[in-house]
């Protein structure tokens, strides 16, 4: 874990902790690899990519069917967590297919992107993959579009909390609820609204079918509005929470030492190996751990800028 005196006042490592040995052998001077092995790296699994679209959705019927089995508020209050998990997963895989990644053929690539995992997690993914990519282009610049997400770290432990309250209540899964009710006013965006509309109908008819239509909003807008907000922050501040706009990847991305535990809860799909991800943005979710090898074995991401756990990279956020 970096123990810089720099960290006092933000999370970007200082010039002096990151090794200059690039380019190498194997990468390039902006850390991507040489063209052979980033040939390599970016081939696209398509069998594997089916099975994670069947885990998404088979992780939501499994959690959705026992809380129904139970029927006790216990058991919906359990499930309630336990969907944010699954939320995470339509998020991440939605975002895989964002980039064009999640099959060889672009028409199935966005068709399954769009209809079986970005509609029923509310993503608009058009919308979304123009904006991601902004994200991509410049971390942190002008047309960041999660910036108030990432920007003033570290902050007071009260000021985290607060803001993990405001996400486990519902009240900032409200705030991204009514830009989606507002659009369905405007021409421009009224197709993609109505989409993602049609998609929780056909979600809710599910529930209706089973005789349950209450648990719609029990089950599954309600872990939407709450649960999965928390993990997405607490995920998406552990990636760039505190950093920098830079060339330098290593000051715009933190790395965290990925567990079992960790991948099942808030990044699922190797999306832990983010700073990877920023390296190289071609890269398909299960290569980046094999990508991460080779920014480490290089010398060019040293034990220093690794943090242990998702604790220790949270408790610096917030040690203001």
């Amino acid at each position: 874990m970096i123990r810089l005196l720099q960290m006092v006042t933000t999370m970007v490592p200082a010039h002096t902790a990151l090794p200059d040995v690039l380019p190498t052998e194997r990468l390039t001077v902006s850390a991507m690899p040489i063209p052979e092995i980033r040939n390599e790296l970016r081939k696209i699994n398509n069998a594997g990519s089916v099975w994670a679209v069947i885990v998404t959705w088979g992780h939501a019927v499994i959690t959705i069917g026992a809380a129904l089995w139970v029927d006790h508020i216990l058991g919906y209050l359990a499930a309630v967590v336990l969907m944010g998990p699954v939320f995470a997963r339509f998020a991440i895989i939605s975002h895989e297919a964002a980039h064009k990644l999640m099959f060889t053929n672009k028409r199935a690539n966005d068709l399954v992107g769009r209809w079986l995992l970005a509609a029923p997690a509310f993503v608009p993914l058009e919308v979304y993959r123009r904006s991601h990519f902004a994200h991509h282009k410049v971390e942190f610049g002008p047309t960041e579009p999660d910036l108030n997400f990432y920007v003033g770290y570290p902050i007071s432990r009260v000021s985290l909390r607060r803001k993990l309250v405001r996400d486990a209540v519902g009240i900032s899964g409200w705030k991204n609820l009514v830009p989606l009710l507002k659009a369905t006013r405007s021409a421009s965006t009224r197709t993609v609204a109505f989409r993602i509309i049609g998609a929780q109908v056909a979600v809710a008819a599910i529930f209706t079918t089973l005789g349950r239509p209450e648990m719609y909003l029990i089950l599954w807008l309600a872990p939407w509005m709450t649960s999965w907000r928390v993990i997405n922050r607490l995920r998406a501040i552990a990636e760039h929470g505190g950093m920098q706009a830079s060339a330098d990847r290593r000051q715009t991305t933190h790395h965290v030492r990925q567990t079992w535990l960790a991948r099942f809860w808030i990044v699922p799909f190797n999306t832990g190996w983010h700073l990877a991800h920023h390296v190289d943005m071609g890269v398909p979710w299960r290569n980046l751990p094999a990508l991460h090898r080779e920014l480490e074995e290089s010398g060019w991401v040293p034990e220093s800028l690794i943090y242990p756990n998702y604790r220790a990279l949270w408790r610096a956020l917030a040690s203001g």
